[in-house]
């Protein structure tokens, strides 16, 4: 400790001991000592709990939030790391200010300690208040054996309670990942998004606008980091983030964002700076460039184990949405003639979901990662999330306004297409009626992305990644938020060479496909609903309506819950029957596991 730090913390010591009873004798003891006498501190509020976020295996960033009630003053903070919850033995202490310039939050990066130990923390004020005592941890040893933490994205509060951060403060997870949408910048009108039931379950979002400023988002974050919930979890175990787009606008890119109205919210680039501000100042992370706010992939090691590679890629890098447009086809024709060689160069080759830089950042460290196992922290589902154009076109003409079909019409189709797959997986291509061979012929019934907001709509750069980890011969596991959809898929090429695997969990309190009357589409989709013809065999063989697609859920709320070993990957995907209530049952609606040799079981 330096001796600045010794000689401020002394004098807060002091300070507090004075606030405490202790008095102060003048030399003397005259009657007529004019001394002026000390006014012990007011004590600070900790409104929001701690945090701790971004572990090494020496070091770990703690967080919390401090003020004194009508002061706009700095609050002069002291904070403890110990062993043990009683901070008998202190292993490292130090001075930090919760300054108004920060929106009166106070970061701090503890140094100095043990690869894979737990810790407890603590903050201190000038009177003697302490906060909440929080559990934090480092990284583990090159040597350790297992991992589990738990993954989550998309916790819109104003759609119900965080139920799953309840349920996973309960696990026997060592650490959390957040892949983005800690919040949403939607205001509290009731036609928004996640607003029907906000009056009814006290979780009515403030400030009431959709927020654009500093102080907008500063209020945002007060209100989520309020939840009890959260605020436990939070305190439980060190957290690893990255944003999505609602932590600026919804549907956000390098440019803009589909819910920013420039005429009515002002510059972009403003808001975006506002709001990454706002980001560092509210979460436990450890900014990777403090001059570029904007610039928050980085990597995280454990053991030799796994390596995390925490993506961004959504802000720094990417590129305007072919389905941001505004086209009739939805940007399909984009996507299409992105795909179309021109003098042997695909259009698309050209577009980023990352920037070159992170592209670059990301192949170094795959390349000298001697991990066991690769893992992507990203934002949106990287898989192919194919349709069939027969069952995309008859669902656009039942969406259509007047509608040309019907949900008889969209489930025939459907039907159809299985019912093809399940006779050619059970008696071989010989089988099928010129009608179902149409149907499974991909020049005569193309499959299509339906979401080109996610990887499937920057196609070209996928898979340059996937192919870099391919020659590169790594074991590659991809973590993905955004969809509010449970998904395990496998990563192929476009050519169709399996890479990797992906587990995607559903959302905190996000609606899903449920919420557009999808919610029994999931064993369509994984195909699933072909057991009873199939039998087990039907489970991750590709048969659903998506070939990548080994299962999904469509209509629950919840987490994933990860174990990583040296043998393999096992995701749990918890679901909470409720985010309408307090009260909630969670339950494990499948377990996968995927061995080193690329074998899969489910369970």
């Amino acid at each position: 400790m330096s001796e600045v730090t010794s000689r401020r913390e002394f004098l807060l010591k002091a300070a507090a001991a004075i606030a405490a009873g202790s008095s102060v004798v003048a030399c003397g003891g005259s009657d007529d000592d004019d001394s002026t006498p000390v006014i012990p501190a007011v004590p600070a509020q900790f409104t929001y709990g701690v945090a701790s976020g971004d572990p090494l295996s020496d070091r770990v960033m703690l967080w919390t939030y401090a003020k004194v009630a009508d002061s706009t003053a700095a609050v002069p903070l002291t904070w403890q790391v110990a062993t043990d919850s009683s901070f008998t033995t202190v292993v490292n202490s130090g001075a930090v200010d919760a300054l108004p310039a920060n929106g009166f939050t106070a970061k701090v990066d503890a140094t100095g300690l043990t690869p894979g130990a737990t810790y407890f923390y603590r903050f201190r004020d000038a009177a003697g208040t302490t906060s909440t005592v929080g559990t934090t941890r480092t990284l583990p040893a090159a040597a350790v054996a297992s991992v589990k933490f738990a993954v989550f994205s998309c916790s819109l509060y104003s759609e119900g309670y965080f139920n799953a951060y309840a349920d996973a403060a309960k696990s026997d997870a060592l650490y959390a990942l957040h892949l983005g949408d800690y919040i949403y910048e939607y205001g509290s009108d009731a036609t928004k998004y996640g607003n029907k039931d906000a009056v009814a379950l006290g979780r009515v979002a403030s400030p009431a606008n959709d927020i654009v400023s500093l102080a907008d988002y500063r209020q945002r974050y007060a209100q989520y980091k309020a939840d009890a919930d959260l605020q436990a979890l939070h305190a439980k175990m060190p957290w690893i983030t990255i944003w999505d787009d609602h932590e600026f606008a919804n549907n956000a890119y390098v440019g803009g964002a589909e819910n920013h109205n420039p005429a009515t919210q002002g510059d972009w680039a403003t808001r975006k700076a506002m709001a990454a501000k706002a980001y560092h100042e509210w979460l436990p992370i450890r900014s990777p460039d403090p001059v570029n706010l904007l610039k928050i992939y980085r990597h995280f090691d454990f053991g030799k184990l796994l390596s995390l590679h925490m993506l961004d890629t959504r802000i720094e890098g990417r590129d305007r949405q072919y389905d941001n447009f505004g086209d009739a086809d939805g940007g399909i024709g984009r996507y299409i003639t992105g795909l179309t060689p021109v003098g042997g160069v695909m259009p698309d080759a050209s577009r980023h979901m990352m920037s070159t830089e992170q592209q670059s950042w990301l192949t170094t460290g795959l390349t000298t990662s001697s991990a066991t196992w690769q893992f992507l922290g990203n934002q949106d589902i990287m898989a192919r999330m194919w349709f069939p154009a027969s069952v995309l076109q008859v669902q656009a003409k039942a969406a259509a306004t007047p509608p040309t079909a019907t949900l008889a019409d969209v489930s025939a189709a459907i039907t159809d297409y299985l019912t093809a797959k399940a006779t050619r997986a059970a008696a071989g291509t010989g089988a099928l009626t010129p009608a179902q061979a149409a149907l499974l012929n991909p020049a005569l019934n193309p499959t299509l992305p339906y979401n080109l907001d996610a990887w499937d709509g920057y196609p070209a750069q996928r898979d340059a990644i996937l192919s870099t980890v391919k020659s590169l011969n790594k074991n590659l596991v991809v973590l993905s938020g955004d969809s509010h959809n449970g998904w395990f898929t496998q990563l192929t090429t476009l050519a169709g060479v399996k890479v990797g695997v992906e587990f995607a969990g559903s959302s905190v309190t996000s609606t899903g496909f449920e919420a557009v009357g999808l919610g029994e589409l999931a064993s369509s989709l994984d195909g699933s609903a072909l057991v009873p013809q199939l039998g087990a065999a039907a489970i991750g063989a590709g048969l659903g309506l998506v070939d990548d697609l080994g299962y999904a859920d469509t209509k629950r709320r919840g987490y994933l819950r990860m174990t990583v070993t040296a043998a393999s990957v096992k995701g749990e995907y918890v679901f909470v029957d409720t985010v309408k209530s307090k009260t909630y049952t969670a339950s494990v609606g499948k377990t996968i596991t995927v061995a080193s040799s690329g074998a899969v079981t489910y369970a």
